[in-house]
């Protein structure tokens, strides 16, 4: 990490800590690891403004509203927002804030921004990884639990014959969700790791099914 990232690096963590509310799947750690799948695909693309994107990592989630929320959609430009403001007051480069803020605005998945600028693709990608894997997998329950949601269907777990409904079943989150984020993905080695990644939730997917659809053990 070269000096200018050092130095912003704390400050930025900082602003982050400040802002968390009790989300467990959205806290600091998320953000570093956030971060850490940045670095990787920042190896591939040394053009890029690796100072817009440890910025966009850190305070893309500044302000985070649950999944069924009404104005979940507005989260993130809310957070573009509240960046802007707050990394200027920190004397944070004047040229490089509206990077930061369009990678902020176009990562989330339900606002339905387009990524325009190869920082903002690495920032999107970053921050879907953390969704698959072992990790996105223990992040997709933990959420599930906090609205309240059950495991699975009791009779149709793999929903052969009912609509997916990932807010009332955990397990349809994968196939509703996680299962399309590598076709999302918007850079190359982020495709190679999320594709790596669903394989894990796939695999566990079905081992789930198999235990939870097992018939009753005779009496």
């Amino acid at each position: 990490m070269n000096s200018l990232l050092t130095g912003w690096h704390p400050r930025l963590v900082a602003l982050a800590t400040a802002a968390q509310g009790m989300d467990g799947a959205h806290d600091t750690n998320h953000l570093h690891r956030v971060w850490r799948n940045a670095s990787l695909l920042l190896n591939d693309y040394p053009e890029a403004d690796a100072l817009v994107v440890l910025a966009g990592c850190y305070l893309h989630d500044l302000v985070n509203l649950p999944k069924n929320h009404p104005e979940r959609h507005l989260a993130s430009r809310k957070a573009a927002l509240l960046a802007s403001r707050q990394l200027a007051e920190l004397d944070f480069p004047p040229n490089r804030l509206a990077g930061v803020a369009h990678a902020i605005e176009s990562h989330s998945f339900s606002a339905g921004i387009r990524a325009e600028t190869i920082e903002a693709k690495i920032v999107q990608d970053a921050d879907r990884l953390d969704a698959l894997g072992a990790v996105g997998l223990a992040r997709l329950f933990y959420t599930a639990g906090r609205m309240d949601s059950a495991l699975a269907h009791p009779d149709d777990p793999m929903a052969l014959h009912r609509d997916l409904n990932d807010k009332a079943y955990a397990l349809d989150h994968i196939d509703t969700k996680l299962a399309t984020l590598p076709g999302t993905m918007q850079t190359a080695a982020g495709r190679r790791l999320a594709d790596n990644r669903l394989h894990e939730l796939i695999a566990f997917r079905d081992s789930f099914i198999a235990e939870w659809a097992a018939s009753p053990a005779a009496p």
